[in-house]
């Protein structure tokens, strides 16, 4: 179990990741439903169109990064949290990017969102977890350097 506000908001993170990367595993369809992209039949699919393997193995990633930051959670690996924040904030940018320029749907914008949203809600935990501990740094191991 997560021991600090920043822990649980990358928890839920993971928790969401692991779930949603399962279910590009199991059904890559939903999962392209779910992001607004046009879901084709295999036999309407182009010669060379290899987007149901980019799914899963996107999902696979999804799924395994979601395991990572459920055991970062559990151990409150606080560099990891901070970390998380700046690329997260990164993702974020790059995805609305992709959106703004029309080269993702505007349902992808969910996406993005989801990253920045995430990374104020660990930022605003990190910061929340110094002033409860005085201030001082939290370390891995706990309240101070």
């Amino acid at each position: 179990m997560p021991r600090s506000a920043a822990g649980w908001t990358i928890a839920v993170f993971g928790g969401l990741a692991l779930l949603l990367g399962a279910v590009g595993l199991i059904r890559p369809e939903l999962t392209l439903e779910l992001l607004g992209f046009e879901v084709l039949e295999p036999a309407e699919r182009a010669t060379g169109d290899h987007t149901r393997t980019f799914v899963v193995a996107s999902s696979m990633a999804s799924f395994n990064m979601g395991v990572y930051y459920l055991l970062a959670a559990c151990l409150d690996w606080r560099p990891f949290f901070g970390f998380t924040v700046v690329f997260r904030l990164l993702t974020f940018t790059v995805f609305s990017t992709l959106v703004l320029t029309e080269v993702a749907p505007g349902r992808f914008f969910g996406v993005a969102l989801w990253e920045g949203l995430g990374a104020v809600a660990t930022a605003a935990g990190l910061w929340y977890d110094r002033r409860r501990n005085g201030n001082q740094p939290v370390t891995a191991t706990g309240a101070g350097g």
